[in-house]
């Protein structure tokens, strides 16, 4: 089944640093889904690339590695000016430079940012952070598990949901 489907897909790198992160981007943008991961572990940054190539080749997953580079590419600044509007942002807490929490309110506060839906994906077990991150309109809260197969499953939760099932409001062409 996969391998059918590997034929139409080009493969493409982001340099990021000194590390190079392979994604999978489908051969037709207009399939594309475009989906922002805000991570600085490169073990779940790993995780994740490999969950969503088994599961939504439609998936092209861009990479910030902290908060800085998050928002950078989210108002399409400097390297970024050509950046997709993400249709989904997987957030991470814990981010150097500028913490998840204070991407969350930044994005959460822009008008043409607002309603991309937002998910905190964090190792956090803190009702605190739980809390503040719905008090911030983070549209979902969950906790990355530490084995493959429920983090795998995880991922399959949301690419079910968020990117097949939920139903969100395009962006105004003014807002591309």
């Amino acid at each position: 089944m996969r391998s059918d489907r590997r034929q139409d897909i080009d493969a493409a790198a982001i340099t990021t640093g000194d590390e190079r992160d392979i994604m999978i981007i489908p051969a037709e943008d207009s399939a594309r889904i475009d989906v922002l991961l805000v991570e600085d572990n490169p073990g779940d940054i790993r995780l994740t690339q490999e969950a969503f190539r088994e599961i939504n080749d439609a998936v092209r997953l861009h990479l910030a590695r902290d908060g800085i580079e998050a928002m950078a590419f989210l108002r399409r600044e400097g390297k970024q000016a050509d950046a997709p509007r993400p249709g989904l942002i997987l957030l991470d807490l814990n981010l150097p430079k500028m913490d998840g929490r204070a991407v969350l309110a930044l994005i959460k506060q822009d008008e043409n940012l607002k309603m991309i839906p937002t998910v905190v994906l964090t190792t956090s077990e803190r009702e605190a952070d739980v809390l503040i991150s719905y008090q911030l309109q983070a549209n979902c809260y969950l906790r990355k598990p530490a084995h493959w197969e429920a983090f795998d499953g995880l991922i399959r939760g949301i690419n079910t949901f968020w990117l097949t099932k939920a139903k969100v409001p395009q962006p105004a062409l003014s807002h591309e």
